[in-house]
């Protein structure tokens, strides 16, 4: 009898912990999911979560990492005034559910799917959908409800900012290295809107190309105010502004604020994937002050173009802090790749001379120490790659360092008076 007690015991202290996870639950908040197709068509907000979902054509998607195999239990739980209902349908590991709730007076109501089997680890994709209601809207969803075992470590965002990370490639100089020039090459592979490519970055400054709209495509070149103003331009005091010097034949250039301050250009111009475009910054000294200007290379004119000169106060200094970055600055499809090649950088000193620039270190902003996870680097060939979000892939881990090949091919084509602005 006591044996069979203590061998009964074994069995039960043995289930604990597969019913321990099986009693996981995950509610992941409806405003970290993305509206599909159309990014701005649902209204997403961290106090009301997801409204005015009213178009079937219009899906509500999460994208999650799960680490564990095994059962996963699916709901949603939504708000729908006491009249109202709704039939849903909600996609996940290849599997269709649907599911139809009516409303409540008080609070909101839970739409159970039923469960998926995760066979294994990797990002999925939920996919809430639309298919009947009775009311002015789907209803209002507030999150979705996971639970099983397959829940144990499982990684989402639950933070209303719903852009991917930022990623850099730092690009280490030579020690004392008095850098008048810097070029880099940046070969775009993916281009959803309000994506940033800058590919010659400085401690000052960054130049790249944009995203701006389905229509409209940047070249962008901007250098930063001295002081610590952050928002406002109109606070800085006159000796701490960066002062346009020259622009390019239609370049606009302007003011900027909220991440720091400083002197804005940029020039309309259509920009295509998969073309290689190559881009220039240099430095030139002057007393306290520096005068940076950017130079884009245009193929169709196969001719260098000026985008635009600041003189930076307070600073007197040549190039430092080099650097290339993808950036997804609104986040409403943050869950879309952005993927970018860059090659090509040469840096040119005072001297004259001419140095390739072969090493790259990755970092990345503080939406990536946890939050978003779903970013990359590399090298193909001669060039280093760089990807952020698509909820693909291992992550690079900041600090990393990429060695890319050779081309032994320095800028050839620059032009001499352009080479002598840099000359002291």
């Amino acid at each position: 009898m006591t044996a069979s007690l203590v061998i009964l015991g074994l069995a039960l202290v043995g289930m604990l912990p597969l019913k321990a996870a099986s009693a996981q639950t995950l509610r992941v908040p409806g405003f970290t999911g993305y509206s599909e197709p159309n990014a701005e068509a649902l209204e997403i907000s961290e106090q009301r979560g997801v409204t005015n979902w009213k178009d079937a054509k219009q899906k509500i998607v999460w994208y999650g990492e799960i680490k564990t195999a095994g059962r996963l239990e699916l709901a949603v739980a939504i708000r729908l005034p006491q009249s109202a209902s709704s039939t849903l349908r909600l996609t996940a590991a290849g599997k269709m559910m649907t599911a139809s709730v009516k409303g409540s007076a008080s609070e909101p109501v839970t739409a159970s799917f039923g469960f998926v089997s995760i066979a294994e680890p990797g990002y999925y994709q939920f996919v809430l959908e639309g298919v009947k209601r009775e009311g002015s809207t789907f209803g209002e969803v507030e999150a979705l409800v996971l639970s099983g075992p397959a829940v144990l470590n499982a990684h989402f965002n639950l933070k209303e900012r719903r852009n991917a990370a930022s990623v850099h490639l730092g690009y280490p100089l030579p020690p004392d290295a008095k850098v008048v020039a810097f070029t880099t090459e940046v070969t775009v592979r993916t281009d959803p809107i309000w994506s940033y490519y800058m590919a010659c970055g400085f401690r000052r400054g960054y130049f790249g190309i944009q995203v701006n709209s389905p229509t409209e495509r940047r070249i962008i070149f901007s250098v930063w105010d001295s002081g610590n103003e952050g928002v406002d331009r109109s606070k800085v005091l006159p000796d701490n502004r960066v002062q346009l010097l020259d622009k390019g034949e239609g370049v606009v250039a302007s003011d900027f604020g909220n991440e720091g301050t400083g002197g804005h250009s940029h020039l309309i111009y259509p920009w295509r994937t998969g073309e290689t475009y190559r881009l220039l910054v240099t430095a030139k000294p002057d007393g306290t002050h520096t005068i940076y200007s950017g130079y884009f290379y245009f193929p169709e004119r196969k001719a260098w173009g000026l985008i635009a000169s600041f003189r930076a106060p307070k600073d007197g200094d040549t190039l430092r802090g080099l650097y290339s970055f993808n950036e997804d600055f609104v986040g409403a499809n943050g869950q879309l790749r952005r993927l970018a090649e860059f090659g090509g950088q040469w840096i040119r000193t005072m001297d004259g001379v001419w140095t390739e620039l072969r090493t790259a270190r990755f970092t990345h902003d503080p939406t990536g120490n946890a939050d978003r996870t779903d970013y990359s680097a590399g090298v193909k060939g001669a060039r280093f790659t760089l990807s952020n979000g698509g909820f693909i892939g291992v992550p690079t881990h900041t600090g990393d360092t990429f060695l890319r090949a050779a081309t032994n091919k320095p800028p050839s084509d620059i032009p001499a008076a352009l080479l002598q602005t840099m000359s002291k």
